[in-house]
């Protein structure tokens, strides 16, 4: 492996807000919930943190605020990605100098690019940053694909650190392994594949799920790691209702909810993003409870 930024379990944090901006407060407490519990690395201002409805200056102070309550105590990974590639090198700079650890591109959105065109996108953000890079995948939310032999590809820089693969599509993932070798970490990015992507040898999760249950999340992958696979799969299959509650809808909305519900701040979402629909929170708080979280 190289330029390994961390092993096991980060959390894809969720930005609390307000109607007047980021409750930096509130963020400083579910911080310091995380670390407490053993996450083992955070993940500041990902789709989860609603970028995508962040102005340029919160992204980068929402950055610069977990680097400094973080400060040092574990890798803090900054979310750059944008489809604009001059905005990616602006955002991958600013978080590189202010002190993130890695950073987070998600494919390009909407205009999507070829495959040749993620290879010279990747390319040009690699080469300006002075911290690993992890390339992300999620077709279903981007309608852009990293095919196993772009991300092989990548995989040659030295920069390019791994990639979090949120493909839904094992097969794929499978060949992405084989064919990158040891040359590249590989982060399960979808909650419920988390076991199975450790068994094909990926170092941990970037997790929505942590959000809420960070010490079950991080158990679930120290029991692999310690030789436990029936217990690890055990956790994977307990956890499994309250996974699915919290994709119910549209990612964050569900886990934004969540948070809310365990005392950090407003569930406040900005728009285009809406409000839980009352059947999916009633699950959903019935799958907290069930985990014993206490809401």
């Amino acid at each position: 492996m190289k330029n390994t930024v961390f092993k096991g379990m980060a959390t894809a944090m969720v930005t609390p807000m307000t109607p007047y901006g980021v409750d930096y407060d509130t963020l400083g407490r579910f911080i310091e919930f995380q670390i407490e519990s053993g996450i083992n690395a955070l993940v500041a201002v990902g789709t989860t943190g609603e970028s995508a409805t962040l102005s340029p200056e919160e992204r980068k102070a929402v950055i610069r605020f977990t680097v400094k309550q973080v400060n040092g105590r574990i890798p803090v990974i900054a979310g750059t990605g944008t489809n604009n590639t001059a905005h990616v090198l602006e955002f991958t700079k600013s978080a590189c100098d202010d002190g993130a650890d890695a950073v987070l591109v998600v494919t390009p959105y909407y205009n999507k690019a070829t495959q040749k065109g993620l290879i010279n996108h990747y390319t040009a953000v690699a080469d300006a940053s002075a911290k690993p890079v992890i390339l992300y995948s999620v077709p279903s939310r981007t309608g852009c694909n990293l095919l196993p032999d772009t991300v092989a590809t990548l995989a040659q820089h030295p920069m390019i650190a791994a990639l979090k693969d949120a493909n839904g599509n094992m097969d794929q993932t499978v060949e992405t392994i084989a064919k990158c070798g040891d040359k590249l970490d590989i982060y399960s990015g979808e909650d419920s594949l988390t076991v199975p992507m450790l068994s094909m040898g990926g170092a941990g999760c970037i997790s929505v799920l942590s959000n809420v249950v960070p010490g079950l999340a991080v158990e679930m992958c120290d029991k692999f790691f310690a030789g436990d696979i029936s217990g690890a799969a055990a956790l994977q299959c307990k956890m499994l209702p309250l996974i699915r509650a919290l994709f119910s809808e549209v990612n964050p909305i569900p886990a934004k909810a969540a948070v809310a519900a365990m005392g950090f701040g407003q569930e406040y979402l900005r728009m285009p993003l809406s409000y839980l629909e009352d059947h999916n929170r009633e699950n959903l708080l019935k799958q907290m409870r069930l985990l014993e979280v206490k809401v």
